[in-house]
């Protein structure tokens, strides 16, 4: 039976102590669903949002208040970074001799959840010829090893996360739509830090007290800090708000307060060796030739030299979508929604030819 589902603060209370710290009223519909999702241990959950927002955590929540599930095994794929030719293994396990180099037996990732969770992460990144053999898994709760003709039944909960929407990528034919619904039956979406304004103080009191060993003794943030950052747009998210909060401890050599000034001395600017700064104002003088010569608009023409740049990361940058936006130093996200809009920009000049 469902338990009464507590209030704001008592929620925002219990979330904090598992990790997930939010004091955002807008975050209050996300716990409630994450509350009632832990008492129905044997149902799927659909994690939605960019990388950085605190996906992980949550899952991590939502296992500890499972009291079916919160004394076994929480156990993540990293579904972007699992070898499609070992992911089958990985996952299921195999019996010795199932391939080269498969000296002995090992069980997977499934059988190590036993009883507890298992924490699909970027699960937009799953092989396609990995998914039937999930979805088969999902439904019939049996997975067979790699090389095995036995089936061994398993008692996993299943949370899977994606850092982009998945509805598209069903309509492309990169995933499959009966494991999408299959895997979306309680749907939670995190936001971007961007629209949680309200969560910028109390995150990042709890990482100076996580990383008090940076820097001890922090006991407030300066009322301009905040208001800084919630005026200007933060590309981040929690966790690069994190990464800033070290390094604002790490350069701090007195008080008890951190300010705006430990703010601003934390971010790197864009410091370009003199040959960079030549090849840009180089790259500058090419663009206005064209501009100005052959009467090409400015976003025409700046929408093409991003084309162009996509082109030549995606031919330089590894197979998936998170090596590609480290390259470019972006996330995910806007990545994702850049190269959607070149591919259909394509589409388009190839239909009129």
């Amino acid at each position: 039976m469902v338990q009464p589902i507590p209030n704001s603060e008592q929620l925002q209370e219990i979330f904090s102590r598992l990790g997930f710290v939010t004091t955002c009223q807008h975050m209050i519909p996300a716990l409630q669903c994450a509350y009632k999702a832990a008492q129905v241990s044997d149902t799927t959950v659909l994690l939605q949002g960019e990388t950085g927002t605190g996906k992980q955590v949550l899952a991590r929540a939502i296992h500890a208040l499972d009291q079916k599930r919160c004394g076994f095994g929480f156990v993540t794929v990293h579904c972007s970074t699992v070898s499609e030719s070992l992911a089958e293994s990985e996952l299921f396990g195999h019996r010795r001799g199932s391939f080269s180099g498969a000296d002995t037996a090992r069980a997977g990732l499934f059988q190590a959840a036993d009883k507890g969770t298992i924490f699909l992460d970027d699960v937009n990144d799953l092989p396609l010829r990995l998914q039937p053999k999930l979805l088969d898994a999902l439904q019939r709760g049996i997975i067979r090893p790699l090389g095995s003709d036995r089936e061994t039944r398993v008692d996993v909960r299943i949370i899977a996360a994606a850092n982009c929407p998945l509805e598209p990528m069903v309509d492309a034919g990169t995933f499959r739509s009966d494991l999408y619904h299959r895997l979306n039956v309680i749907q939670l979406r995190l936001p971007p830090l961007r629209e949680r304004g309200e969560d910028f103080a109390a995150l990042m009191l709890e990482f100076a007290r996580r990383h008090a060993e940076l820097y001890d003794g922090i006991a407030s943030l300066e009322p301009e800090l905040v208001q800084y950052l919630q005026a200007c747009p933060f590309e981040g998210n929690v966790r690069e708000l994190e990464n800033a909060v070290q390094r604002m401890l790490f350069n701090k050599g007195e008080g008890n307060s951190l300010t705006r000034t430990d703010w601003l001395q934390q971010v790197t600017p864009l410091n370009f060796e003199s040959t960079n700064r030549d090849r840009v104002s180089q790259a500058a003088n090419l663009l206005w030739v064209t501009m100005s010569t052959q009467d090409v608009p400015f976003h025409d023409l700046m929408y093409r030299v991003e084309g162009e740049l996509l082109n030549k990361a995606l031919q330089a940058a590894g197979k998936t979508r998170r090596e590609l936006a480290k390259l470019l130093h972006t996330s995910e996200r806007t990545l994702y929604h850049k190269l959607s809009s070149h591919r259909e920009s394509n589409c388009r000049r190839r239909a009129a030819t």
